[in-house]
């Protein structure tokens, strides 16, 4: 049952992606599914990275962000703490022990690093299957906006042994933000 509704909340994040627009819900669902599997299965190299503690990810709408030159990631201490309080306060410690929330952002961080390298990249767009173009047997196969952050929250369910994708606390964060900040 939570696959299948933490596939749900990855098909409304394509189907949210401007660039999806009136695309089929069968397809999307597809490309949702296979970004999963891909995040599920992926062995990320881990790589030495700089981690900086920041604030102001809760305006920003960021849990960590990945910057290539020079190789750092930055971790928002404030979005981190108060996804914490979301957690307890949904009830959701099995899903997402103690901790989890800043270990599942620096795995997704390192999905994205991951994900960047040519290889991977290549390997990631086959396995989506979205064709660019296509002369005789040759295909060129095309980014999907949205499939990296799926596959992503997928690498970081699998590596830090969550119950649920964090997807799903990301969802729940902006909701809850965005209601603190009308109220």
């Amino acid at each position: 049952m939570n696959d299948d509704h933490d596939l749900d909340l990855a098909v409304r994040l394509l189907a949210d992606t401007p660039t999806h627009e009136g695309r089929d819900p069968a397809l999307l669902g597809q490309w949702a599914r296979t970004a999963s599997e891909f995040g599920r299965r992926m062995t990320v190299r881990h790589q030495t990275v700089r981690v900086v503690e920041r604030d102001g990810g809760l305006e920003a709408g960021l849990f960590a962000r990945y910057r290539s030159r020079p190789p750092v990631v930055e971790v928002y201490a404030d979005t981190v703490a108060r996804a914490e309080r979301l957690v307890a306060e949904r009830g959701w410690r099995h899903w997402f022990p103690e901790g989890s929330v800043r270990a599942a952002a620096l795995a997704h961080e390192q999905a994205h690093a991951w994900l960047h390298h040519a290889p991977v990249r290549a390997e990631f767009k086959r396995a989506l299957g979205h064709t660019a173009l296509r002369l005789g047997r040759r295909r060129l196969y095309a980014y999907v906006a949205g499939a990296d952050e799926i596959a992503a929250h997928a690498y970081a369910q699998t590596a830090c042994g969550l119950g649920r994708s964090p997807l799903l606390l990301t969802e729940a964060l902006a909701a809850a933000v965005s209601f603190e900040s009308e109220n």
